[in-house]
């Protein structure tokens, strides 16, 4: 049974053809399941009405990504805004054949290259999935038709707005943290702020973000437990 906003969407669009109007009834029935953590997400920043949802749902995909698949490569143009529904994937750069971990995202993050999905340009990073990852996906021209649209262009145009200010504040942190903070205080942070995130990152990739080797973050991690059993 198909979800009644994209039967609703779906039978008002009189100017695509019946093959069309059946593919986009398949895509929302098939995004719909996992509608209700990224409608939280984005009401974080924008509250959408019914009509609203109902034509932003049309322009959504699945997406799934085994361990150590790629979302996006160095160099390619990043095609698409991913939330994560499942999993966790790590964002990273290549520096003389060395790869070099930039930041983490999990369950309920927004993840892209920003840059280059903005500007449709080739990506400085890479972004890789660390393990089995659901994605909803929005890709670039289906962005591009909601900012078109008078019905959702206002409220996207703030929900891009908010996006970035958020990946800007996120990487501000970062860069605070690598210049002020030592590793083991980085990692202290990220156990306060964010101890799920831990959990689901292999060790090697931390150590690799943090800049210190995987046996240097084995003494930290038991320093810090040490402590707090004390």
């Amino acid at each position: 049974m198909f979800p009644l906003n994209c039967v609703a969407n779906c039978s008002a669009l009189q100017d695509i053809d019946y093959k069309k109007t059946i593919s986009l009834m398949d895509e929302c029935r098939n995004v719909s399941p996992y509608l209700s953590a990224f409608k939280q997400q984005v009401e974080k920043m924008v509250v959408f009405d019914d009509e609203e949802w109902a034509i932003i749902t049309t322009h959504l995909s699945l997406k799934t990504l085994g361990r150590k698949e790629h979302f996006v490569q160095s160099g390619e143009i990043c095609k698409a805004l991913g939330f994560i529904v499942t999993g966790s994937m790590r964002l990273y750069h290549i520096k003389d054949g060395t790869e070099k971990t930039s930041y983490f995202c999990t369950t309920n993050d927004f993840i892209t290259s920003y840059k280059s999905f903005m500007k449709q340009e080739p990506s400085v990073s890479a972004i890789q999935a660390l393990d089995d990852v659901l994605l909803i996906t929005l890709e670039y021209n289906a962005l591009q038709e909601l900012l078109d649209n008078p019905v959702t262009a206002r409220k996207m145009e703030r929900f891009g707005r908010l996006l970035a200010e958020d990946l800007i504040f996120c990487y501000e942190d970062r860069m605070h943290g690598f210049i002020t903070q030592t590793p083991e205080e980085r990692y202290a942070t990220l156990l306060h702020d964010n101890p799920s995130m831990l959990q689901q990152v292999p060790q090697h990739y931390l150590a690799n973000y943090l800049g210190i080797t995987a046996t240097s973050l084995s003494r930290i991690r038991k320093r810090i437990f040490d402590t707090i059993k004390r």
